[in-house]
Formats: structure tokens, sequence, C-alpha cells
């Protein structure tokens, strides 16, 4: 299958298990499966694309792209490891939302614009649209989220210092949100009775 139709699929799921078990804080039900199968279309999209180049080879220096200098990050206070999962699952769910929106706000930013692989149908297009299903999934009843602030550079160039620096935090987001997932549906998903 097709990963455009396979992410159809995810997406239609996701809406029509929307309204009976939604992944969101505040005493609901997470969809802990839906999820899993989310994350791990995201971090499969994220390692599947490979921006354009040229002959340029980045720098290995932290702090000098001013749109990733700021990216969430989960760390260890936030919750995510098994045990506070399985104590209060709250902050780190807050935390992985908090990082879908910022990086689906960056994927439709003027940074991921102008080459054939970032239209909307493509690999960052396709990325872009399952990191809102899962952010969705995610959301907070009755409540909407503010857009974010994006730094947006103005030259072509800047652009193409700044994608694979977003996409490696990217990556290394979603495998830390993928994990949490995949340990949330096999130990806190409800057992379903046959």
């Amino acid at each position: 299958m097709n990963s455009g139709l396979r992410m159809l699929l995810l997406l239609l799921l996701l809406l029509l298990r929307k309204t009976e078990s939604r992944a969101v804080f505040g005493g609901r039900n997470v969809a802990w499966d839906l999820c899993q199968e989310l994350s791990q279309n995201v971090t499969a999209l994220a390692w599947g694309i490979h921006p354009e180049m040229g002959n340029l080879e980045l720098p290995r220096e932290e702090g000098t792209g001013e749109a990733v200098d700021d990216v969430p990050h989960i760390q260890c206070g936030d919750g995510c490891d098994h045990q506070s999962l399985n104590d209060n699952s709250q902050l780190c769910l807050q935390q992985i939302h908090r990082g879908l929106i910022f990086y689906g706000h960056l994927l439709n930013s003027d940074i991921f614009k102008g080459e054939p692989s970032l239209l909307q149908d493509g690999p960052v297009g396709q990325l872009h649209s399952s990191l809102l299903g899962l952010s969705q999934l995610l959301q907070p009843k009755d409540h909407s989220w503010k857009k974010q602030q994006v730094p947006s550079p103005s030259e072509p160039w800047q652009r193409l210092l700044l994608r694979p620096k977003i996409l490696q935090r990217l990556r290394a987001f979603a495998a830390i949100a993928a994990r949490v997932f995949t340990h949330g549906a096999a130990t806190l998903s409800p057992k379903e009775m046959d």
C-alpha cells in the first residue's frame, strides 16, 4: 500500500475513533494504540525525508539557527519514563503535544517551501498531515492553541541550512514519542474482553 493511501486510512481511522476515545488530558481515556501507530508513521516519514543539500557540508555546531534553538525536547523531567507514565501521563502527553504543534508549524512555514519533495502531496506534506493527526488525538477538549511564532528566514540559503537541522531534531523527538506510545499501548491501554 502506498504511503499516501496508508496515511489517508490512518487519518480516517483517527476521525472515527476520535469521538469514542481521544488521547487527551484531564481524566479521559488515551487511545494509546492509535497514537502508537500514528507516531510510528511520523517517525518513518521523518526518516524518509532527505532535503536537497547539493554539495553543502553542514558544520556540527549547536546554537546556530534561531528557528531550531528553541525546539521542544522530551527531557527526563517531562514524565515520559515508564514509571511516570504509569503513575500520570499528563505531563508527558502535554510535552509531546506541544512538540507536535511546534514541528507542524515549522513544516508548514516557508522554511520547507521551494523544492519538489516539499510539496503538499510529497513527503513533507505527508509528515505534516501525520503530525496534525497525532496532535489532534492529543488535543485537550475545549482548548484551542495559539499559533506559535516560527521564525521564517527570508533567504533561500538559510532554508537549506535549517531544513536538515529541523528534521534531525524532529526525528529524535518523534522516536522518543513513538517509544512513549509503544509503552502506553503495551501497558496502559484498557484490555478488551472477547
